[in-house]
């Protein structure tokens, strides 16, 4: 499954991989860092993206479709 996560950066907000050293991209607001992320995730056939706190803890995560969500009635509000 592809997983993509939204995290603080120097800039502003990076979207990375998992085991990645660098970010994918880097955008100036966390939401529109959110939003780039679901649409790497969709062009690679779905999986989740996970969108953590500016101290770097989990604060969300969305299954994107094609993915499937491991978790569908926890999944309400999306």
């Amino acid at each position: 499954m592809t997983r993509r996560h939204v995290v603080p950066h120097p800039d502003g907000w990076a979207i990375k991989a998992p085991a990645a050293k660098r970010a994918s991209s880097v955008h100036r607001t966390q939401a529109e860092a959110e939003v780039a992320a679901k649409k790497i995730v969709g062009r690679q056939g779905g999986g989740e993206v996970v969108v953590h706190r500016p101290n770097g803890r989990i604060r969300d995560s969305d299954t994107v479709e094609p993915g499937r969500d491991a978790f569908p009635p926890r999944d309400t509000k999306h």
